[in-house]
């Protein structure tokens, strides 16, 4: 008894589908962290935290990335 033979499937085209982002796509969430993240190192908003800890946290990061 011979063993079903199945057709070869067919290889893949070159001219599948092509995927592209627009320049938005990546730098309106990048432009959104970046003024976040400025918004919270920023010394005159870090008095707002209740505990001090992390106004502390917040200037000691201030420094590390402004050097």
């Amino acid at each position: 008894m011979s063993a079903p033979t199945y057709p070869r499937p067919r290889p893949a085209t070159t001219g599948g589908v092509d995927i592209r982002l627009p320049w938005w796509a990546l730098a309106l969430p990048a432009l959104a962290f970046i003024v976040l993240l400025a918004l919270m190192l920023n010394p005159t908003d870090a008095h707002a935290a209740s505990d001090p800890a992390i106004t502390h946290l917040f200037e000691r990061a201030q420094q590390l990335l402004g050097r």
